[in-house]
C-alpha cells in the first residue's frame, strides 16, 4: 500500500504524519513536494502555510499573515484533482481541509482574530478544545471529544458539495466531507492535527486512531484486502 503525502516544508512535522499514517502496519508514504502523482493508492494533503487569497478572492491584507507558497498551492491542488480523477481515497488535514473547500469553490475566514486565538491558536503549543459530530456524518459514531488546535483560518463559506460533519463549540467547522458521497471516493478532512495527537499521545486517542483507521480500510477496500 504505497500514501501520496504532500509534504508539509518542515521534515519533523512530515514524519509526524508519516509516523501516524504507518502505525505499525507495511505502508509505504510517499512524500509529495513537486512533479507529477506517483502510482499511489490514496492521498493525504498535510497542513502548512495559508494558502494563496487569490485562490478563493480573499484580501492581501490580514492579521497574522506570514506570506503564502503559490507554488505548493499550485502542486497541491494539481495533486487534489488528480486523485479524485482516479477514483481514491483523500484525507485532509488542518490546511488540506481548507484547499479541498476553496478547490470545491468555498471560502477562507482569513484571521479568527483575538477571540479565535484563545481556542484555535497555537501559543507555542496546540491548544485544545472539544468538537461536536454532526448526526449521521462519518465521523457521527466518534459523537464528540477533545482535539488539538493550531489554526488562525477556517472555512467560511462552504465549497459546493460538502457537508460539515463537526464544529468546535465556539461554531468553526472543524470537519468536512462529500455531501452525497454514494458514487464518490472516499474523502474526509478535519482542522485539527491528528498526526500530533498520536505523537504526543493524547487523552482522546480514539479520535485520532479511529480517522487513521478509517481512512486506511478504505484504501485496503479499493484493493479488496481484508
Amino acid at each position: 500500500m504505497r500514501v501520496g503525502l504532500t509534504y508539509t516544508g518542515t521534515d519533523w512535522k512530515h514524519e509526524n504524519y508519516v509516523r501516524w499514517l504507518r502505525d505499525g502496519e507495511d505502508i509505504e508514504v510517499v512524500k509529495l513536494e513537486y512533479g507529477e502523482f506517483p502510482d499511489c493508492d490514496a492521498l493525504v494533503l498535510s497542513g502548512g502555510v495559508d494558502i494563496h487569497p487569490e485562490l478563493y478572492g480573499g484580501a492581501l491584507e490580514y492579521r497574522e499573515n506570514k506570506g503564502w507558497k503559490p507554488e505548493r498551492d499550485a502542486f497541491e491542488v494539481r495533486m487534489l484533482k488528480t486523485a479524485w480523477e482516479r477514483e481514491l481515497p483523500v484525507l485532509g488535514v488542518c490546511r488540506g481541509l481548507q484547499l479541498i473547500n476553496v478547490v470545491k469553490g468555498g471560502t477562507l475566514v482569513q484571521d479568527l482574530g483575538e477571540q479565535g486565538d484563545a481556542t484555535h491558536q497555537n501559543t507555542p503549543e496546540d491548544k485544545q478544545h472539544r468538537v461536536v459530530m454532526e448526526r449521521g456524518s462519518l465521523l457521527d459514531e466518534i459523537v464528540a471529544g477533545t482535539v488539538n488546535s493550531a489554526h488562525h483560518q477556517a472555512i467560511g463559506l462552504l465549497g459546493e458539495g460538502l457537508r460539515i460533519n463537526c464544529r468546535a463549540e465556539d461554531g468553526t467547522i472543524e470537519g468536512i466531507e462529500w455531501a452525497e458521497p454514494a458514487g464518490r471516493s472516499f474523502m474526509l478532512a478535519v482542522q485539527w492535527h491528528p498526526e500530533r495527537m498520536y505523537v504526543h499521545g493524547f487523552p482522546d486517542a480514539f479520535l485520532y486512531r479511529a480517522i487513521r483507521d478509517k481512512f486506511i480500510n478504505e484504501i485496503k477496500k479499493n484493493h479488496g484486502d481484508h
